[in-house]
């Protein structure tokens, strides 16, 4: 692809990987950014680091909750009318809760859901149409190395990474015919906000936004689709492609202990005798 000239929209803009993404574009040279995230004091600072890189680039901040699919459309919409074509569409925004299954929490498992996968759907659909109608299109999808191989302790993110790949696969094939590409994003532990707070897996050497930024780049000029970030995703996913059972071997034993999460306390019903039988763990 090439980014010089073009309007780029990038979701999950005002922080990680999505602002390192941003940044990077300008560098390559992209007339217009749109970055929209739910935040607006973080996405005008981020806009005014853009500017402070290359005054040449318009900056167009909007803040959304993308978890709010309804509020999706009008604005994105507006976007477009307002601002012209967009040729890129990055879908960077995500959120990540660790704690063992047994442990999770329906509230999150949903916020993970209607934020990594209802969300991108959503601006997706609303943008895929329009860059069908201009014949030309490129719309990268952030998944993960956990889209590859799940991680106990996040098997909600897992599941949605994963699910991320599928819908890109789908998007690529169907899309294709109308010079609209669909590529997937891999990055392995990448050091944002998001996994500070995470208990880290062993053994993984976080990489940086910037370095996942700029693989992107150097992936759209290659036309890859998809596109593993880090010598680590790229041997843990050929161990996992050749000797499966040691992969996940070496993902159990290098995933946070058991011992350092909360203790389930058991979860107990009362038999029609009055007796409190254990069905399993709250």
């Amino acid at each position: 692809m090439q980014i010089r000239g073009k309007t780029a929209l990038i979701t999950g803009a005002s922080r990680g990987i999505g602002r390192a993404i941003a940044l990077e574009l300008a560098r390559a040279g992209v007339t217009r950014l749109i970055l929209v995230a739910r935040n607006q004091p973080r996405l005008a600072e981020v806009a005014a680091e853009v500017q402070r890189l290359n005054p040449q680039v318009e900056v167009v901040p909007l803040a959304v909750e993308l978890s709010q699919t309804a509020a999706i459309d009008p604005v994105i919409s507006r976007a477009w009318e307002d601002y012209g074509p967009i040729h890129l569409l990055v879908n960077s925004a995500g959120v990540a809760y660790q704690r063992s299954f047994l442990q999770s929490k329906l509230q999150q498992v949903q916020e993970e859901i209607n934020v990594n996968l209802l969300g991108m759907y959503a601006i997706t659909r609303l943008v895929a149409r329009r860059m069908v109608i201009q014949r030309e299109g490129v719309i990268v999808n952030v998944s993960s190395l956990m889209g590859k191989l799940a991680a106990p302790t996040m098997a909600t993110y897992s599941a949605t990474k994963f699910a991320i790949l599928g819908f890109t696969q789908a998007l690529r094939l169907e899309l294709a015919p109308y010079n609209v590409r669909a590529i997937a994003l891999l990055p392995t532990l990448t050091d944002t906000d998001m996994v500070r707070d995470l208990r880290w897996f062993r053994w993984v050497w976080p990489i940086t936004p910037e370095q996942v930024a700029k693989a992107l780049v150097a992936g759209l000029h290659k036309e890859s689709i998809e596109i593993l970030v880090g010598w680590q995703s790229k041997v843990a996913v050929l161990l996992n492609r050749l000797i499966p059972w040691l992969a996940e071997k070496v993902l159990s034993l290098s995933a946070p202990q058991s011992g350092s999460c909360p203790a389930p306390q058991p979860l107990t019903l009362r038999s029609k005798l009055g007796r409190a039988e254990c069905y399993g763990w709250c």
